[in-house]
């Protein structure tokens, strides 16, 4: 189930369908990221430089340099720190496209099923809000391991493979049954949503690819939502 999920969601990716979300979502994520780059380094030198000055009173006026060294270092540290930073900004995008991506996908490997209901604006953006904290959240716990040898790795697998599995899940489950029996379907079948969770972990991991996060794991948690439902006894799935 959950291997047939990925591979559809990754045939999807690159076909006609998918072009115009595919490049609305890969220009706001670049976009995204390079103004949080640019506002940290800025905000870091702007920081930083008179920390130094008033630590050191009688540094000499030549060695303003310093600063445009420690700018240097400081864009290097944040653009290794926007990994880290992938997560939350594919929550944003995700709220805004995977209503988008959900119709192409359902249009296409369901043609003879009902059709999804897009969320509520409002009620969207709560989600997208939520879903931003719990995985800034969830990525500082991971970040706190960082110093014990092999927890890191496996953190960051495990944090954001629960964490982006239940809500992407749970924003598929949406479009065709109420909050509370999504989150509901979504503990039922805990383990397989989060070993889906993990496949779009994984997925994030991949440098360059991991710009296309959120069209992969809303398609996939679409397909997934499916097989789930077709699961589930008729009176279940709400049409």
């Amino acid at each position: 189930m959950i291997v047939e999920s990925a591979r559809a969601a990754a045939n999807h990716l690159f076909r006609p369908e998918f072009r115009a979300v595919l490049w609305k979502s890969i220009g706001l994520t670049v976009l995204l990221l390079i103004g949080i780059w640019f506002g940290l380094r800025e905000l870091f030198e702007a920081l930083a430089w008179p920390f130094f000055d008033q630590m050191l009173p009688e540094l000499p006026s030549w060695a303003g340099w310093l600063g445009f060294i420690a700018g240097i270092f400081a864009s290097i540290g944040l653009a290794l720190g926007l990994a880290l930073l992938i997560a939350p900004v594919t929550a944003i995008v995700a709220g805004l496209f995977l209503d988008d991506v959900a119709e192409v996908v359902e249009k296409e490997g369901y043609p003879l099923d009902p059709k999804g209901r897009p969320l509520p604006a409002v009620r969207s953006l709560i989600l997208s809000v939520k879903f931003l904290g719990v995985v800034i959240l969830g990525n500082i716990a991971a970040l706190l391991m960082l110093l014990i040898p092999g927890v890191n790795i496996i953190a960051f697998f495990v944090v954001n493979g629960y964490l982006l599995g239940r809500e992407f899940f749970e924003f598929a489950a949406m479009r065709f049954r109420p909050e509370m029996e999504a989150k509901a379907l979504r503990s039922k079948h805990a383990t397989t949503v989060f070993l889906g969770g993990l496949v779009i972990a994984a997925f994030m991991a991949i440098p360059i690819l991991n710009l296309l996060t959120p069209l992969f794991a809303a398609a996939m948690m679409v397909h997934l939502h499916k097989a789930v439902a077709q699961s589930e006894p008729p009176a279940a799935v709400i049409r």
